[in-house]
């Protein structure tokens, strides 16, 4: 809980110095671009970022390239698992925002996957016509209500945000991951702490072997690393609040913020 508490205090720290010294330029406006979004802490942000990238060079790729030895069914399997797990934050955000089939379609995705998949390890629903959907976080739902992104940060460990999404991940934590709720926020008798943060890990280690390539091929045609980063991840988020179908060029279709929470 003290992890979770410091990285909460990060973000709401973040969230008031930002919103305290909004101008113009900074308004939360759904008219902000990717390219428009500003690095208002952008030295901070690349020490954070220099940080994150020493953690990932020590631990998380060795980690994401032994993870690779593994079968591919058990990969597969573990994937399809932590996506399943996505739906009860994705279910809820499909309602808040309206979309109620969607959120049908989910509903239904992780009843027919936690139960025939076998908790979610095979994907049963698409092979019965419930098709994959798009996931949806409090981030994407506060944008679609017309929250502009605010700021660019870099959080430790959990990289790339902005003051919008960052305040998304807090909701996570405070009611807004049912996951969470029942194994990190409540004592239940089926599920604890370690569940949770076991599917966390495997969802960051999956994202980040899907993707060993694509950011090494990146660093290496980058005359900076960090902008480019940036630029991917504004854009991709961009893409993700309008529904759009533009395929993100050195990236795996997987969700940037896996490791996060959330």
């Amino acid at each position: 809980m003290r992890k979770i508490t410091l990285i909460l205090l990060i973000s709401l720290f973040f969230s008031a110095s930002i919103n305290a010294g909004e101008d113009g330029d900074n308004s939360l406006s759904l008219k902000n671009k990717p390219e428009s979004v500003k690095d208002c802490f952008e030295t901070v942000n690349r020490g954070v970022f220099a940080f994150n990238k020493f953690l990932d060079n020590v631990v998380f790729e060795p980690v994401a390239k032994g993870y690779r030895y593994i079968p591919s069914p058990v990969r597969t399997g573990a994937s399809n698992a932590v996506g399943n797990l996505s739906n009860l934050i994705t279910v809820p955000n499909n309602i808040i925002q309206g979309d109620i089939k969607k959120a049908g379609v989910n509903t239904a995705r992780f009843v027919l996957n936690s139960t025939v998949g076998i908790l979610g390890l095979f994907d049963a629903a698409s092979a019965l016509g419930f098709e994959k959907q798009e996931k949806e976080d409090y981030g994407q739902t506060f944008g679609k209500w017309g929250m502009g992104p605010g700021c660019y940060l870099v959080l430790p460990i959990l990289g790339p945000s902005t003051v919008r999404d960052t305040a998304g991940t807090v909701v996570n934590f405070i009611g807004g991951d049912p996951w969470f709720n029942v194994t990190v926020a409540n004592d239940t008798q089926y599920v604890n702490e370690s569940d949770y943060y076991v599917t966390r890990i495997t969802g960051g280690v999956d994202f980040r072997a899907k993707n060993i390539e694509s950011f090494d091929n990146l660093e290496e045609n980058s005359i900076d690393f960090y902008a480019s980063i940036r630029s991917l991840y504004l854009q991709d988020r961009q893409q993700k609040i309008l529904n759009s179908q533009k395929v993100i060029d050195a990236m795996d279709d997987s969700d940037w913020e896996e490791i996060e929470s959330k």
